[in-house]
């Protein structure tokens, strides 16, 4: 089995108090073969993220994990793009300077109001509608790799609004997957939402992966999106079992913003 995780954060983030060192151990014990750190980043003022990424400690963090576990565990530098699509030449003067394995964006503010604060006063279609409109804009204008836990909203939408019905939603969704797909942007099985009694499924769930995979769709990547040292990895097995169901044959990881598949079947 080749054990990935895609999506984890360190206190390199803003949301986190996980050591690296600490997480590359928990990795390395529980039997996991590659990693890649995805610490949250943006360059808008007013984002919760602005002004904690030090990226000279990033990097002393990578370097001195590689150097201390890399007999044992593969270690790849990502970052999380906050709405990547806004403000983009600052973005590129900011990230100019080092050099990604991977970068996934995503979107936790709609027009700079946190989602929770983005759901006051809507009601279930335009809330998602809404979401899934921004989501377009990021797969059309952004400079990414993988576009992270794609139905994001519905952590906070559920308890107030319910879930979104897919036949209510699919005509948006499939111009996200279609733009997704013609700029070779990948899709992430986040499966944080599995540890959630409010969401109970991974963003997104099974049909957008068959959904995903009938457009023309195929890079997809694992991740736990743990801010935790001891979930890293996190129900990678139930992730792998849906991309399996959903009709995919590969997995995904990247080197130096490539990406290298790897045969379901060799997991």
């Amino acid at each position: 089995m080749y054990w990935i995780d895609y999506h984890h954060h360190t206190n390199n983030s803003f949301d986190s108090k996980a050591v690296m060192d600490e997480v590359c151990a928990k990795a390395v014990e529980k039997g996991i073969d590659e990693i890649c750190f995805t610490e949250h980043f943006s360059v808008n003022p007013k984002a919760p993220t602005y002004g904690h990424m030090d990226f000279k400690k990033y990097i002393s963090d990578i370097q001195h994990a590689k150097s201390k576990w890399q007999d044992k565990l593969n270690i790849k530098m990502g970052i999380e793009l906050c709405e990547p699509h806004l403000m983009k030449d600052e973005y590129k003067e900011a990230l100019n300077v080092v050099e990604f394995d991977f970068i996934l964006g995503s979107i936790h503010n709609i027009k700079e109001e946190k989602l929770r604060h983005y759901l006051f006063d809507k009601e279930n279609h335009t809330a998602y509608l809404g979401y899934f409109e921004e989501i377009l804009k990021l797969v059309t204008y952004a400079d990414i790799d993988v576009l992270a836990h794609f139905d994001l909203l519905k952590r906070y939408a559920i308890a107030k609004i319910g879930n979104y019905k897919l036949k209510d939603m699919e005509e948006i969704i499939r111009h996200v997957l279609h733009r997704a797909v013609e700029r070779g942007i990948g899709l992430e099985i986040n499966t944080s939402g599995l540890a959630s009694q409010t969401v109970g499924e991974t963003f997104p769930r099974i049909e957008l992966l068959k959904l995903y995979k009938q457009i023309g769709g195929e890079i997809l990547t694992i991740g736990s999106d743990s801010h935790r040292v001891e979930t890293v990895g996190n129900y990678f097995n139930e992730a792998v079992k849906m991309a399996k169901e959903a009709g995919f044959s590969y997995i995904y990881t990247f080197d130096k913003r490539k990406p290298e598949p790897i045969r379901i079947e060799d997991i």
